[in-house]
C-alpha cells in the first residue's frame, strides 16, 4: 500500500478516509504519527488554507499529503464564520461558544432569512513544490436553526438542517451525513481521482 499524509489529527477524519482510501491501495496516517505539528491557517479561503497544511505535510515528512479546510456560510452573515468557523467566538472556542454566538448573531432573523452550506476543499499534493494540488469541493446546503438538536456529529451539526433527511445534522447517522455531507461529496471526487494523480 501506497502511504499518504492527512494534515490532520483530527481521529474522525482518519478513519473516514482509511474507510475511503484503503480499498483503493493507500494508507493513510495522520500527521501526528509523523511528528507534524500544526500549521497556522493565514491563508483567506478554504483553498489556500487547505494548500498551506497539505505544502507543510509533505515538506516535513517527504509523503504526498491530503488536507481539508470546511466552514460553516451563512448568507445572512455575508458568508461568516467562514474560514474562521472553528474560532467563531475567538481562540480557543468550544463547538459550544461558536453554537451560541452564531445564534445570537441570528436571534432576529426568521427561518427563511437563515439559509447557509457548509464549504469543504480537500487539496492533495504529491510533494512540497507540486505546481497543480487535486482539488475536490464539496457543499451541502441547508439553514441555521434556532436551538441545537441531535447528538451526532461534531461542530455546528445541532443547529443545521439537513433538508434531504428533514432534521438537524447531529440526528444522521454518519453513515447518512456521509451520503449527502460536503466532506462526504469532496471525498468521493477526490478518491475517483487519486489513483491517477498519484501513480
Amino acid at each position: 500500500m501506497r502511504r499518504i499524509v492527512l494534515a490532520s489529527g483530527n481521529k474522525g477524519k482518519l478513519k473516514e478516509f482509511s474507510e475511503i482510501l484503503n480499498p483503493i491501495n493507500f494508507e493513510v496516517v495522520s500527521q501526528g504519527e509523523l511528528g507534524v505539528l500544526d500549521i497556522e491557517e493565514t491563508g483567506l479561503s478554504f483553498v489556500e488554507n487547505a494548500i498551506i497544511k497539505a505544502r507543510h505535510a509533505c515538506a516535513v515528512t517527504g509523503l504526498p499529503a491530503i488536507s481539508d479546510d470546511s466552514g460553516l456560510e451563512v448568507d445572512a452573515l455575508c458568508g461568516a464564520p467562514g474560514i474562521y468557523s472553528a474560532r467563531f467566538a475567538g481562540e480557543g472556542a468550544t463547538d459550544a461558544t461558536n453554537i451560541e454566538k452564531l445564534l445570537g448573531e441570528l436571534a432576529e432573523l426568521d427561518e427563511s432569512q437563515r439559509t447557509a452550506r457548509f464549504r469543504c476543499v480537500l487539496v492533495c499534493m504529491r510533494h512540497e513544490n507540486d505546481p497543480t494540488p487535486l482539488i475536490a469541493l464539496g457543499t451541502w446546503e441547508g439553514r441555521v436553526l434556532s436551538a441545537p438538536e441531535g447528538e451526532n456529529g461534531f461542530g455546528y451539526d445541532p443547529i443545521f438542517w439537513a433538508p434531504e433527511f428533514d432534521c438537524a445534522a447531529a440526528e444522521l447517522t454518519s453513515e447518512q451525513k456521509r451520503s449527502v455531507s460536503h466532506r462526504g461529496k469532496a471525498v468521493a471526487e477526490l478518491s475517483a481521482q487519486l489513483a491517477d494523480f498519484l501513480r
